[in-house]
């Protein structure tokens, strides 16, 4: 039976808030412990990683002012500006909604989560010697290291954060709110990636539509306090070089290249397209060495230069990402070896005892929150929308997302806490909210912006 865009966005979001609910009141309802966090005195919240705290801070009113304006605005502002504008637009709005969401807590909103001894940071400022971190990262990573093991993220991670945390401390930005105010820097332009990306794709009209959900999502709560968001943007910018790649300019094509629908796809010379499929393999070789998980990246990665047509890229881009590995593997660090390390080290921690008959679906309602119960409906409407050719780029991109999230959860190598962890997964999810009918754009924004203010203002969120 073919569902029309509206019924199937209606099934999407209340499959989603069944969802949700399931995985909120089936742990207290059978005394289920799930484990989300180590210490429980003040409570849990499964399936996300805190407890209840109903709050309000300095960062609350502008926030609720925000999520107004934008209720009104966003639509129409998305539709009529010029697109550079628009990039300004979303990124200086993007910012002030991040900040007035970590702001509910205070100062402490920012650089809380960065200064935990658990994260990057306190290690990063203790580096003096980066050739010895790298050659000495894998025999820390067991319980049992003699020379003392990793706090849990850097253990759960190869060394590429560490690295990037160690610069910002070189730099001079080594405090917990500098470094906060760093990542939220960055992880406000992880929305303008993604919209590139779909506008180079030749989707203009979608990258627009897509637009407000992009920038105001509920994951905002864990993107301006996590590491996670310097992943997921530098994925998004990999992804963005890519789709730039495969517009290189045709001897016999000077002009822009029609791709339906009224809408063109730019075109660039051969040099500039080269030099983006090396920074593409810079940036998503990197990530690699970021996360052991970004390997799934790889899918994305695959569906933009299919759209794109551009395979003649993928052989550049994986030789820049082959060099990135080389200059870790020579400096002392093979990720292939750390990786089977670190998966017993995952099952020797808290993993073990996280029930994947829970987490396995948990997972999925812990995503939904992030990114916002809008993406259910979204997923619907991309289901409706597949055999539409005009609908294509955002059909692909969104099932390229979808399969990359199955991959990470059918590993269980991330029972519980993914509401930061696949923060890199959730923006490219979210454009399936650009296919959901014209009557269900102002009251779906609407209800992601409520999702963010409540879950910011009735949680302690431990990211």
């Amino acid at each position: 039976m073919n569902l029309s865009a509206r019924q199937a966005a209606s099934t999407g979001l209340i499959l989603t808030a069944v969802l949700v609910a399931a995985a909120v009141l089936v742990p207290p309802l059978f005394d289920w412990q799930v484990w989300t966090r180590v210490h429980v005195e003040d409570g849990t919240f499964a399936p996300l990683h805190g407890y209840p705290q109903v709050k309000v801070g300095i960062g609350t009113v502008p926030a609720v002012l925000v999520a107004l304006v934008c209720v009104r605005w966003a639509g129409p502002v998305a539709k009529r500006l010029p697109w550079r504008r628009l990039l300004l637009v979303a990124y200086a709005v993007g910012l002030v909604w991040l900040l007035s969401l970590a702001l509910v807590d205070g100062p402490d909103g920012i650089s809380r989560v960065l200064g935990n001894p658990s994260e990057y940071l306190i290690t990063a400022r203790s580096v003096d010697d980066v050739p010895e971190l790298l050659r000495t990262y894998v025999s820390r990573i067991p319980y049992s290291a003699p020379d003392g093991n990793w706090p849990v993220h850097i253990a759960g991670h190869p060394p590429g954060m560490v690295l990037f945390f160690t610069l910002l401390v070189k730099l001079g930005l080594g405090g917990d709110l500098a470094a906060g105010l760093v990542v939220t820097v960055i992880a406000a332009t992880l929305p303008l990636a993604v919209m590139t990306t779909v506008r180079v794709l030749g989707a203009e009209d979608a990258a627009r539509a897509a637009s407000p959900y992009l920038v105001l999502s509920p994951s905002a709560v864990f993107l301006a306090v996590s590491a996670d968001a310097v992943m997921a943007t530098t994925v998004a910018w990999g992804m963005a070089c890519l789709a730039l790649a495969s517009c290189r300019i045709r001897r016999d094509v000077l002009v822009h290249l029609p791709v339906g629908n009224g809408q063109e796809r730019p075109v660039v010379s051969s040099l500039a397209a080269s030099l983006a499929a090396v920074l593409a393999g810079l940036l998503l070789g990197g990530v690699v060495f970021m996360s052991y998980g970004l390997l799934l990246a790889g899918v994305l990665a695959l569906a933009v230069i299919w759209l794109g047509r551009g395979w003649w890229a993928l052989p550049i881009a994986i030789a820049s990402a082959v060099a990135v590995a080389l200059v870790f593997t020579v400096g002392g660090f093979a990720w292939w070896e750390a990786y089977p390390v670190l998966v017993e080290r995952y099952w020797d921690g808290l993993a073990h005892k996280r029930p994947g008959a829970y987490w396995t679906w948990g997972n999925l309602a812990a995503l939904a929150i992030s990114a916002g119960p809008l993406i259910g409906a979204g997923l619907g409407a991309t289901w409706a929308a597949r055999r539409d050719h005009a609908a294509r780029v955002v059909v692909v991109l969104v099932a390229a997302a979808v399969v990359m999230v199955a991959l990470a959860d059918a590993s269980q190598m991330s029972r519980a806490e993914v509401e930061r962890i696949w923060l890199p997964f959730m923006p490219w999810l979210t454009l399936g909210c650009a296919l959901l009918p014209e009557s269900w754009r102002r009251p779906g924004l609407a209800l992601q912006l409520l999702t963010a203010l409540l879950v910011q203002h009735l949680l302690y969120t431990s990211w």
